[in-house]
């Protein structure tokens, strides 16, 4: 019995001998480790290459990483954990090349050029992937050195660390665009990309040997990356209309009359608002609430219930958004949905859970929240987060569409309605000149809803929080997604702070110098842009819609539409805001010229309307009230009557500037603003309006768009005005059918 036991267990050990040497034989290694190789088809643009550890016991699966949220099918194109020689293979429209030793994967077009060349190292514990970085590279989320994200590492950080006070907070993205034609995004494994050498690595931090997931895009045409990143993380969802407006945000508080006079002043000076936001005390002395993680208004500052408080904002038509902070001991972590799935655990840390606190609040007339902080949250609790303030208020509220805003994210938050802002920056020209680049990287590998606070948060040192920094800050903000203001000394950070003589509460040192305190140019600089903004609303929902569908942001950088332009594509100081308006922020002090640079074409200033020839460098005159803008030949820009709230009815019809010198087109889109019915396209009152400018011919042609599907009915007012010497303003009655007009 002995001798058999004894032979028996020498013959286990020599099959599992054999096992072992034959996987030490296996030529496809990642970190050391045999691996099998899967090549997927995700689209005719997008290759997906995944790695597993070879398991004799099991077939190869699919592990999807946290951030890898959206739905997708992949069609499986070849899978192999022994290849001895090359193999090329068909995927899409591309041509892939598989090399074994070391493992490399290439991806070709159809005419042979190349789209990315990735290489898994294959020495013991070293899960390194290395790629080409040939030209400039952009994407990585929110914050680190910009524009070009070459020539610098970014480890896998997250939250207020990495050179706050200039860049903001980090929000990684493993989403990188390369400007001659490719994207990437690396699913898995997770860790921080080294782009300081020849090529660029991802180095992975804490990550399973062997595992890799990673997406190879054709980026050739640039708004295929944004589609295929959006196809793979989930498509952004519509905000509210209102969330486009204007924020007046609050710190230290001091009584419910004085809130309530100045939502009147609001009104009463005509300045554009749609909602106060409420910070919570324990940032503050006297904020909404008792302190961190309560939901009770405070009684030292309101004298009523919420309700009351609320209706009388609301009856100013302003909305009321406040600011939560959980205590971090208590939400360690987040998981769960609302409703919850079938036998999920609904414990303290279920989004379930926390969001039942909210619901008072919400019955009360809030209308959207802040969750601050959450630096301490992995990327499964980020998102979990960002799904809570999106399932929680349609649970609450289905026919309201949910809003938040929110220091922390990862890919797959824009399917939340994912909006972030770049954190507690100071007030300074150096910050402020860095929020652009960040803010254009983050709305290409994030999400497209982001903003800053306007004048920024900490005022510097060296006194340079002033009028002139924020009224030029006033000017980028109006072309931000958020258009949001809040800082430390928060009265200083409203429209007419600069003008009274006195700083309100002094929450950070040093305050302005007294002579600051008296700057009357300021008031008339921002309702200028309040007053931009909310003419450009139907333009800007329009592209709000466009990034629905598309993934395209509403800030652009300038190689999206000019990839082949070498001074657009490394331009990050000024960008396009959606296709035809081209931003040119005033970053330095006392500046009398921006230096601005027009790609190919002819632009119109949107000022002057003067007319000037692309693609050269110009310098472009500037005083205190002025931010170039300029508008693409063959643009029609719808522009509304001057409002004061999203939703206010005006008198007068949408004015159709067509800017001449070249063919165009712009589909207006509209709908009701409110609800979440564009998601299934039961919402009666959307509408498609196709506008089309012949400019041989002079001719503008108004007609439906073959996604509106039906006519709400009535007629839609419009004016269609020539740009140029000698302009008419032609009149136009809109009632669905086909309307052709000379200009």
């Amino acid at each position: 019995m002995k001798k058999t036991s004894a032979l028996s267990l020498l013959s286990v050990f020599a099959v599992l001998m054999s096992f072992v040497n034959a996987r030490a034989d296996l030529p496809m290694l990642f970190g050391g480790v045999p691996v099998e190789l899967k090549i997927s088809e995700v689209s005719d643009k997008t290759v997906r290459i995944e790695l597993q550890p070879v398991d004799p016991h099991a077939a190869l699966t699919t592990v999807l990483p946290p951030w890898t949220l959206a739905s997708f099918s992949s069609k499986e194109i070849f899978h192999s954990h022994d290849l001895a020689s090359d193999k090329k293979i068909r995927v899409g429209a591309l041509r892939v090349t598989i090399h074994p030793k070391p493992m490399t994967v290439s991806v070709r077009r159809s005419d042979d050029s190349l789209v990315q060349e990735v290489t898994f190292n294959s020495d013991t514990g070293t899960n390194a992937i290395s790629f080409r970085t040939d030209a400039s590279v952009l994407g990585l989320g929110e914050g680190g050195d910009q524009f070009d994200r070459r020539g610098f590492n970014f480890p896998l950080i997250n939250g207020q660390r990495y050179k706050l006070a200039e860049l903001g907070a980090r929000a990684f993205s493993p989403f990188l665009i390369g400007t001659e034609g490719w994207g990437m995004f690396a699913a898995s494994p997770r860790g921080g990309f080294d782009l300081r050498g020849d090529r660029g690595a991802l180095n992975p931090q804490n990550a399973a040997p062997g595992e890799a997931d990673v997406f190879v895009i054709d980026a050739r045409e640039p708004a295929e990356a944004l589609k295929e990143f959006v196809h793979l993380t989930g498509a952004p969802v519509m905000p509210p209309k209102w969330a486009l407006g204007y924020m007046q945000s609050h710190r230290t508080l001091s009584t419910e009359a004085d809130i309530l006079q100045e939502a009147r002043k609001f009104r009463e000076d005509d300045l554009p608002c749609d909602t106060m936001i409420f910070l919570g005390t324990g940032f503050c002395t006297n904020g909404w609430n008792y302190g961190h993680d309560s939901f009770e208004f405070s009684t030292n500052v309101f004298a009523r219930d919420a309700t009351s408080v609320i209706h009388d904002l609301h009856t100013n038509h302003l909305h009321v958004v406040l600011h939560v902070v959980p205590l971090q001991r208590d939400y360690p972590a987040l998981h769960g949905n609302i409703p919850p799935a079938p036998g999920e655990n609904v414990d303290k840390q279920d989004i379930g859970s926390y969001w039942n606190r909210h619901k008072e609040l919400v019955a009360a007339g809030v209308d959207g929240w802040w969750p601050d902080e959450g630096d301490w949250l992995d990327e499964p609790s980020r998102l979990a987060r960002h799904r809570m303030y999106y399932e929680g208020p349609l649970s609450s509220t289905p026919d309201e569409r949910p809003w938040n805003l929110q220091r922390n994210g990862a890919p797959g938050m824009a399917q939340f309605g994912g909006w972030i802002w770049s954190g507690d920056i100071n007030s300074s020209w150096q910050t402020f000149a860095s929020q652009v680049k960040v803010g254009i990287n983050s709305s290409l590998s994030l999400s497209p809803f982001w903003g800053t606070d306007i004048g920024g948060f900490y005022p510097s040192a060296n006194h340079e929080f002033t009028g002139e920094l924020y009224a030029r800050w006033f000017e980028f903000a109006a072309f931000c997604p958020s258009f949001r203001s809040h800082g430390r000394t928060w009265r200083l950070h409203t429209p007419w702070g600069w003008n009274t003589g006195e700083t309100g509460v002094v929450e950070s040192r040093p305050p302005p110098d007294p002579s600051e305190l008296h700057n009357a140019a300021i008031e008339p600089v921002c309702k200028k842009y309040l007053e931009l903004r909310y003419q450009l609303m139907p333009y800007t929902y329009t592209i709000t819609r466009e990034a629905r569908d598309t993934g395209m942001p509403l800030m652009r950088a300038l190689w999206f539409h000019y990839p082949k332009d070498p001074e657009a594509v490394k331009l990050g100081s000024e960008y396009l805001w959606g296709r035809d308006l081209l931003v040119a922020p005033v970053t330095e002090k006392a500046a009398t010229t921006r230096r601005v640079y027009l790609p190919e074409g002819n632009w119109f200033d949107w000022w002057n309307n003067e007319k000037v020839s692309g693609k050269q460098w110009i310098d472009r005159p500037v005083d205190l009230a002025t931010m170039p803008i300029y508008v693409r030949a063959g643009a029609i820009i719808p522009v509304d009557p001057i409002r004061q709230y999203i939703s206010e009815k005006v008198d007068g019809p949408t004015t159709l500037k067509v800017f001449p010198g070249a063919d165009g087109e712009f589909t207006l889109y509209d709908d009701d603003g409110e609800s979440p019915r564009y998601l299934n396209g039961s919402d009666n009152q959307t509408i498609w309006i196709h506008f089309k400018w012949n400019d041989s011919r002079r001719r503008l042609t108004v007609e439906a768009d073959p996604r509106m599907k039906k006519w709400p009915g009535g007629a839609r007012s419009f004016a269609a005005q020539l740009i140029g010497p000698n302009s008419q303003v032609k009149p136009i009655e809109f009632s669905g059918k086909r309307i052709e007009m000379n200009l």
